[in-house]
């Protein structure tokens, strides 16, 4: 990712970034982003060219980086909203309970009745 990122730094007349982002409430957006400079090791400093603002950015925050073409991005561009990701918690829960339960208990402990 540092890699891309650096690329889209060094080249910012032909290159931006389009990442997926998840700020500190969880909330994800896919951006589109024109890199300035690290900020210490684990954030970067970035045009937002959805939000038309210098930003921040949390390199462990963003997933799924390309670097695309500056040529196909006109500000302001849209930033789209994506659906939250399901938490590990969730996931464990039912992969513990699904495979353990069957029938009417698996339908039971779904609908919040105590099997105990």
């Amino acid at each position: 990712m540092k890699s891309l990122l650096r690329r889209a730094m060094l080249d910012s007349e032909n290159y931006v970034i389009e990442m997926e982002y998840s700020d500190s409430k969880g909330n994800r957006t896919r951006r589109f982003v024109s890199p300035i400079r690290f900020v210490g090791d684990y954030r970067f400093l970035g045009l937002c060219l959805c939000r038309e603002e210098p930003r921040q950015f949390q390199l462990s925050r963003c997933e799924n980086v390309r670097l695309i073409p500056a040529v196909e991005v006109m500000m302001p561009m849209p930033m789209a909203e994506l659906p939250a990701k399901e938490t590990s918690r969730e996931f464990n829960e039912q992969s513990v309970l699904a495979p353990a339960m069957s029938g009417a208990a698996l339908s039971g402990a779904m609908m919040g009745e105590c099997l105990v």
